[in-house]
């Protein structure tokens, strides 16, 4: 899947790849190509990092800290990073909240809270989801009640990815119940340290500790820390799963894992002869294939579509269809060329032993086992066909 650039982007991508050799670290390059989990130092170490480089909001305008980049800019640089193994950015923080403060949030907000996710000092995660509102957000029912200065908060939320480091979470409260569900809704900022919040560990299927459960017990959070109007957090929230959504498309991701089956599909062998040939897999890898070549167009457009400031729309949600629905796939190939060996994880030299290619380390079972959760958070597919019927389709 070769693409195209002016010679201005071609010279931009090799500058990129000189960071990328020279700054990223092969600990980190090695545990993200074998599917290791990344400890909350590797993170951390790769944020400081692209931050040092000023390239770690890249989508941020440039005077809240941003690179400026250009939409093909910003692609190439996702389009690297995956290709050469690197983390991806916790994205709570800079992908998601910051978008929203810049939009929505007032200067002060913006001098103070800006400025803590760029160099680390706060790790945030995410308080949408509840166990009565997951895919039916506007059904949240934890409570924020007003006292003075402060708001009340009193509920649970679920599925809080990386809650285990985090020290701020930005959460939808319900501030209004007599209110139609969108409209009692506001977005706030919480401190993990506050006396009254308990974070609980959700084991996830392949056995890691990912996910959590956060409770709220009279957590008072100042008014100062509420992001838009009060009961209009749902226009900050619509904002933010937009980025969410996008995010979640990973196409440098899935260029990666698509070499990484190509290249084990080529040295694996069924019935004496290259897996690669064999016709049932070669067609759903070239199918595939196709399918991440259209991604990559559609990527590019909507990236260029939101170059002024703008947010994606419904774009956002084909994109996430596609975008783990390929991962989904990769994975299941993976697995699939695996076989048996799929389940275990194997260091170098019995990877080498099983013709899985130098370095490679996967853990296939465990990856495509978590992969089945790409199509339900941020918005189940199902959910965003309907966005997609109804803003696009008129349906």
């Amino acid at each position: 899947m070769d693409l195209s650039f002016t010679p201005e982007e071609e010279a931009f991508r090799d500058q990129v790849r000189r960071f990328l050799a020279e700054h990223l670290p092969t600990g980190l390059s090695d545990k993200v190509a074998a599917g290791k989990r990344l400890s909350k130092a590797d993170m951390e170490q790769w944020h400081a990092l692209l931050n040092a480089r000023g390239w770690l909001a890249n989508h941020w305008p440039q005077a809240f800290g941003g690179p400026g980049w250009s939409p093909v800019e910003k692609f190439i640089f996702e389009l690297e990073c995956g290709l050469a193994n690197a983390p991806r950015i916790v994205p709570f923080g800079v992908n998601m909240l910051g978008p929203v403060l810049i939009k929505y949030g007032t200067p002060q907000q913006q001098d103070y809270w800006l400025p803590r996710i760029l160099d680390g000092r706060h790790w945030w995660c995410q308080g949408y989801s509840e166990p009565g509102a997951g895919s039916d957000l506007a059904a949240v029912k934890t409570s924020a009640v007003r006292d003075g200065d402060h708001y009340v908060v009193n509920g649970q939320k679920t599925w809080t990815t990386l809650g285990q480091h985090a020290n701020m979470i930005f959460c939808l409260v319900r501030t209004d119940r007599e209110a139609k569900p969108q409209e009692g809704i506001s977005f706030l900022l919480i401190d993990m340290a506050s006396p009254g919040v308990e974070v609980r560990p959700i084991i996830t299927l392949e056995g890691e500790h990912e996910i959590n459960e956060v409770f709220f017990t009279d957590v008072r959070v100042p008014v100062a820390n509420r992001v838009g109007e009060e009961h209009k957090g749902w226009t900050c929230a619509k904002y933010l799963l937009t980025y969410e959504r996008t995010n979640i498309a990973g196409v440098g991701l899935s260029m990666a894992a698509l070499q990484r089956v190509k290249q084990l599909a080529a040295q694996r062998t069924r019935n004496g002869q290259p897996l690669l040939q064999e016709p049932q897999f070669a067609a759903r890898l070239a199918r595939v294939e196709i399918d991440l070549a259209n991604m990559q167009t559609t990527n590019l457009r909507v990236i260029a579509a939101v170059a002024g400031g703008g947010a994606p729309g419904a774009e956002s949600s084909m994109l996430k269809i596609c975008g783990t629905q390929i991962r989904q796939e990769l994975t299941a190939l993976l697995r699939r060329a695996m076989g048996p060996e799929a389940r275990l994880m194997l260091d170098d030299a019995n990877a080498q032993a099983l013709d899985a290619g130098p370095g490679f380390a996967a853990n296939a079972a465990a990856q495509y086992f978590n992969n089945r959760k790409l199509s339900i958070f941020g918005g189940s597919n199902e959910i965003q066909k309907n966005i997609i019927s109804k803003m696009i389709l008129g349906l």
